[in-house]
């Protein structure tokens, strides 16, 4: 599966809200294709794991062989596998700078860091998938600052709120990772074991 770029009201009816797809919330709470006074179909074992991994695809914006790649890698880190593996994914550079409140959502976030406005630690990086670590300092460059409206939006309350584990300074449009992400900070609601479940027998 490649990157979706179709409705996103759709998807979030279907699967609930993903503020990195969109920050809209749609007008009926039922699923698309169905009445309102329509039943909701009995989930097999199958769908609820793959509702699962299409939720981390859809907020993040990664495709299957990205997703199937950090499995590999969250199965090769001490610890317990789902939360590395979110660890992985909240740790991407684009991730982060849609937590940071720079962008309204990952793939904004996405455009930003490809077009070479982010600098992490006053460094050009211009790699959405590179993993912040503690002690990184993120922030737009002066042309990025004066071609978009990200400090408009760090001026603003931010609508998900900012995680612990970054601190933002609006006035230099700059945000820093104070530590690694813990599994309570994860804005998504998502049973990441459900997913490593999932990949068993692919990864």
């Amino acid at each position: 599966m490649s990157r979706y770029r179709g409705p996103r009201i759709r998807i979030i009816r279907r699967l609930g809200p993903l503020p990195g797809l969109t920050p809209h919330t749609p007008k009926h709470d039922h699923l698309p294709g169905k009445s309102k006074d329509a039943s909701k179909p009995k989930k097999s074992q199958y769908r609820v794991r793959l509702e699962e991994k299409q939720k981390l695809l859809y907020h993040y914006g990664i495709s299957e062989r990205q997703l199937l790649a950090y499995i590999q890698l969250a199965r090769r880190t001490k610890g317990s596998t789902g939360q590395a593996l979110l660890e992985l994914l909240e740790m991407r550079l684009d991730n982060t700078v849609f937590r940071l409140g720079m962008a309204p959502t990952v793939a904004a976030a996405r455009q930003l860091v490809s077009h070479g406005h982010i600098l992490v630690n006053q460094k050009r990086v211009d790699i959405p998938s590179y993993r912040c670590k503690p002690k990184h300092m993120i922030e737009v460059t002066e042309k990025g600052r004066t071609r978009s409206i990200v400090a408009e939006r760090l001026m603003s309350p931010n609508p998900n709120g900012c995680p612990n584990h970054l601190t933002v300074d609006a006035s230099k449009c700059a945000g820093y990772v104070n530590q690694a992400v813990d599994r309570e900070w994860v804005g998504l609601k998502v049973n990441e074991l459900l997913v490593v479940e999932y990949y068993s027998r692919k990864a």
